[in-house]
């Protein structure tokens, strides 16, 4: 258990931080409730999941074969960043003619456009998967203990987003909330084209 405390703590700061996935959680909290969070939350984690798996199996290596594979992700997740940007910024409460919210295959593919997730994958995978041992098996305990920390934390940020619903049923306040969840993805994605 000491061994996974290192790796626990990490994928609990990297699960708990500001980042596109948790702005898209508090938003679609906010304006769709927790129910409708729900999809997105799985998505993450499913697609964080086997995101982690392929990294510890060896995906890794195409990204040091090819650094240029890793910079065209970076510019296809900011852009994707800021198509949810524009998503977010003009979703409303439920119970209006609202855009839907964001599904469980969006969450899910999204994750290979998100840096972030790219980020939190390469490092489990390059620092905490054991060197020895089964490698199924152990990318297996690595991935599921990524999920395991990341679903309580993404729920924290749909959940932060389901209790400031009230305060957002004065469409001036909602529309404030909305641009400014959608500014906070442009500047992140902003932050992953340097």
């Amino acid at each position: 258990m000491t061994e996974l405390l290192p790796l626990m703590s990490y994928c609990f700061v990297m699960s708990a931080t500001p980042g596109p996935n948790n702005v898209m959680l508090a938003t679609t909290g906010a304006n769709f409730g927790y129910r409708g969070a729900l999809p997105v939350i799985l998505g993450i984690q499913v697609g964080i999941f086997v995101q982690t798996m392929l990294m510890c199996v060896g995906l890794g290596s195409v990204f040091v074969a090819y650094p240029m594979a890793q910079q065209l992700l970076r510019i296809a997740g900011a852009l994707y960043l800021v198509f949810l940007a524009w998503k977010l910024a003009g979703a409303s409460v439920a119970g209006s003619s609202a855009p839907k919210a964001v599904s469980f295959a969006q969450a899910a593919l999204f994750q290979a456009l998100n840096p972030k997730s790219w980020l939190k994958a390469i490092t489990m995978a390059s620092v905490f998967m054991p060197a020895q041992g089964n490698m199924l098996a152990s990318a297996l305990l690595v991935s599921v203990i990524g999920t395991v920390v990341g679903m309580p934390c993404n729920a924290m940020w749909a959940l932060f987003g389901v209790s400031i619903r009230s305060v957002l049923k004065a469409p001036r306040n909602q529309r404030i909330f909305n641009l400014t969840m959608g500014a906070i993805l442009l500047v992140l994605a902003v932050m992953f084209l340097r």
